[in-house]
């Protein structure tokens, strides 16, 4: 680089203006011959720790006979153990919190990751929305807020922008994997030559293994160019070279065609034989001629011909190109997720990649295919996703996938599901405000109620703002709202004879009945609570008014006591979900009909050609809403403890002050089997006492509202 272009350099640097890339080249131009560069790459990734926050345990798919609940943990749970993470959050917080948190050393311990499998998006296009079907048709369940900075993080700048979200992560990757460890990428023709380039930067060219083409017949279109077929899978070691790593070609091979086959003289006898090699008529298997072969000969034919080769292989070894079937929409398989993957696919990689009893992990997991191959093969996992919708489909398969194994007397593992819940929202305040405590909660009240629409108001110790005549209470950010804390601020209104304020939260305790809230409101206040919803993050929302915060859902149950025996009885729900503003809708849309979800409706509105609107709820019964439900029959009896490592890097465990929800009973709707149990089975408590029930329901949009009831048996 001359004098000249220093100067020029530094006069367009100091008037803040951008660098031609010609000169950005040659800044980089005595650092290799190649350099890869994008707008915003940063070569620092995030290194938090962030304690993961335990929402449900389930140690077995299902009780189907009256159960007695025993003084020790003896329940469902097959083999012991690791237990299986099914992690809902954004994967770099995830991935940052696994390679840097507690969860490290037990990952350790089952002898780190072994393989890897990613289906990133690599698609321009909302990569959270899904479709539910209701009455026959269609609605969309839009991406949340949250889901749309996601989105925009990944494809606001283009390429640019994915480019910097997967090099990150792919980082994380690479220090989460073993030694002896492999990473499979999936992607299609949009971004794998961008994904190549990348892994060479981050594993190293010379770990590269295969780039595996996957080809499919199905959905022929006709187009203007040649029917894409593939999609491709990138292959990459995280060091070619160690000895352990694990390559299982004999259990990928396929069969020998016909034509194959006969030069053998393969046959029909139960692999008995007699096989002709060599002019010769062998008895026993292929592989067992080829092995007498080899030692009867090792002397006048020390090196094997390509057909002993073959036969030591029991198959054809495997190739860096295989066809197979894209799932059929009839399929049992197939779930109705946009972007899921055959199962056969998933079999292949982890067959090949892994042994039984090893680690594999996920990290955008969507409908959980990698999870579910994962526990037929008696592997351990670890799957993540930041959709609330992928964490539920997962969930479902899963249970079914344990169902199913527990049906034919195999083992299986337990799972939990985990997040980082009110420790992400603490990491995301700590970042904007810089660990400053009370600019913290200062902005963080002024953010909610901006998002709400509330003035801020002054002098009130439980009251921070107003809102067309109603006070406004703003949740803490860090713990749930409590029963004890509505009281104060009902004592609060009642002492200034304000009759009217909304409660707005992050979460409110379990347990919080719509009774109790109706005895308040008998005494003068009546208090609403609503969701906070994780959208009040994003600026861009906020300014343009697009967060939407609505009533909590409740639900109520019917208990049925005999004797020591306990049924529970799912009798009713309500939810307030919106999305949509019908009124907005009806006078932008044109002639035809949508699909809208407003205050806890799911309505059909057509418009006609003289612009006649007509609304059909499609939501007919509260049994609509419904699509799982669980029970834990004896909450309280197992605490939440989390782990954090403290400044001296010593592991302390913490009591949450919650319990831990063991999913015990569940019912949900699958595609071979919508309809849903309404009356749990009959559970037998061993001992008489006091016990809490919490029943957890998920409702079609994938939104979890629980309920505890205290039974007494005697």
């Amino acid at each position: 680089m001359n004098d000249t272009d220093k100067n020029r350099i530094i006069e367009l640097i100091k008037a803040g203006e951008k660098l031609p890339k010609e000169y950005i080249y040659k800044l980089f131009a005595d650092e290799e011959d190649v350099f890869l560069f994008w707008n915003g790459r940063k070569e620092d990734v995030t290194n938090v720790a962030l304690p993961f926050h335990s929402i449900e345990h389930i140690d077995e798919p299902r009780k189907e006979t009256s159960h007695t609940l025993e003084l020790f943990d003896t329940r469902g749970r097959q083999l012991k153990g690791w237990t299986n993470k099914l992690i809902w959050g954004d994967n770099k917080l995830i991935l940052s919190s696994l390679a840097n948190g507690p969860m490290r050393d037990e990952i350790e311990k089952e002898g780190g990751i072994k393989l890897i499998y990613i289906d990133p998006p690599f698609a321009v296009g909302a990569d959270f929305g899904f479709e539910i079907e209701i009455g026959g048709e269609k609605a969309e369940k839009k991406q949340s807020i949250i889901e749309e900075i996601a989105y925009r993080d990944t494809w606001g700048k283009g390429i640019s922008s994915y480019l910097s979200m997967m090099y990150e992560r792919l980082k994380l990757m690479h220090n989460l994997l073993a030694e002896d460890g492999s990473i499979y990428v999936h992607a299609d023709w949009r971004v794998i030559d961008y994904l190549r380039l990348i892994l060479d930067d981050v594993f190293g060219k010379e770990n590269f293994l295969n780039e595996l083409i996957w080809c499919y017949k199905e959905r022929e279109r006709k187009l203007p160019f040649y029917n894409p077929k593939h999609d491709v899978l990138l292959f990459y070691s995280k060091d070619r070279e160690n000895e352990n790593r694990t390559f299982n070609w004999k259990d990928i091979t396929s069969e020998y065609s016909e034509v194959t086959a006969s030069k053998f003289k393969f046959d029909d006898n139960d692999g008995k034989g007699p096989y002709q090699i060599r002019g010769r008529n062998i008895q026993g298997s292929p592989v067992q001629a080829a092995d007498g072969l080899r030692h009867e000969h090792e002397q006048k034919y020390p090196n094997l011909t390509y057909r002993d080769y073959l036969l030591d292989r029991e198959g054809v070894a495997p190739r860096d190109w295989f066809e197979l079937g894209i799932i059929n929409k009839a399929a049992d398989e197939r779930l109705g997720y946009p972007t899921q993957k055959p199962e056969a696919l998933l079999e292949r990689i982890i067959k090949a990649s892994s042994n039984e009893g090893d680690l594999v992990a996920d990290f955008f997991c969507g409908s959980g295919t990698t999870a579910a191959v994962a526990e037929k093969l008696g592997r351990k996992w670890i799957a993540a996703d930041l959709g609330r919708f992928a964490i539920h489909t997962t969930r479902k398969r899963l249970i079914g996938v344990q169902r199913e194994l527990q049906k034919n007397g195999k083992d299986f593992r337990a799972f939990e599901i985990l997040n980082l819940g009110k420790y992400e929202r603490q990491f995301f305040m700590d970042d904007l405000t810089n660990g400053k405590r009370k600019a913290k909660e200062d902005l963080y009240v002024d953010l909610i109620l901006e998002a709400y629409k509330a003035k801020r108001i002054d002098g009130h110790s439980t009251l921070h703002g107003q809102k067309a005549g109603r006070f406004v209470h703003v949740g803490p950010l860090d713990v749930p709202v409590t029963q004890s804390r509505l009281v104060d601020i009902f004592e609060e209104c009642r002492k200034n004879l304000y009759t009217q304020v909304d409660v707005l939260g992050f979460e409110f305790e379990m347990g919080l009945t719509p009774q109790f809230i109706q005895e308040l409101k008998e005494k003068g206040v009546s208090i609403t609570l609503k969701y906070i919803p994780k959208d009040v993050f994003d600026k861009r929302a906020v300014e343009k008014g697009q967060v939407k915060f609505f009533d909590v859902a409740y639900l109520n149950t019917k208990e049925k006591i005999n004797g020591k025996s306990i049924t529970i009885e799912l009798t009713d729900f309500v939810t307030h979900y919106t999305q949509d503003d019908i009124e907005e809708l009806q006078q932008s849309m044109r002639a035809g009909s949508k699909v809208v979800i407003e205050d806890g409706q799911i309505i059909k509105v057509e418009k006609d050609k003289n612009g006649i609107i007509t609304k059909t709820v499609l939501t007919k019964d509260w049994h609509d809403w419904i699509d799982y439900w669980a029970i834990d029959f004896n909450y309280e009896d197992k605490k939440e403890i989390i782990k954090i490592k403290n400044d001296s890097g010593e592991i302390e465990e913490h009591w949450t002050g919650n319990y831990l929800f063991e999913n015990e009973w569940q019912s949900f709707r699958t595609k071979k089997n919508p309809t849903l149990e309404f009356t749990s089975i009959a559970y037998e408590y061993k001992k008489a006492g006091k016990y809490k029930v919490m029943v957890k329901v998920v409702d079609i949009l994938g939104i979890d509202t629980s309920r505890i009831i205290e039974v007494h048996i005697k």
